[in-house]
């Protein structure tokens, strides 16, 4: 069998599994700002922490977020 005959479904099928891992969420703070984050947010010590689509770490404490919901 040749290797890129396999390696391409290979490649297919874990950007598959990667890609159902991920859940895009919104975060939205009492100021009005929305985050649009790749994860759900983890918490840690009364603050939110968390990676936008952008790709930069945020960190917010608990008390100023208002909602997060899943992205629809």
């Amino acid at each position: 069998m040749n290797i890129n005959t396999l390696g391409l479904p290979l490649a297919v099928a874990a950007f598959l599994v990667l890609a159902g891992c991920s859940t895009p969420t919104v975060v939205t703070l009492q100021n009005g700002t929305q985050y649009l984050t790749k994860d759900m947010p983890n918490t840690k010590n009364g603050f939110f922490e968390f990676e936008d689509i952008s790709g930069a770490k945020v960190k917010v404490r608990a008390d100023e977020v208002t909602t997060i919901r899943q992205e629809d």
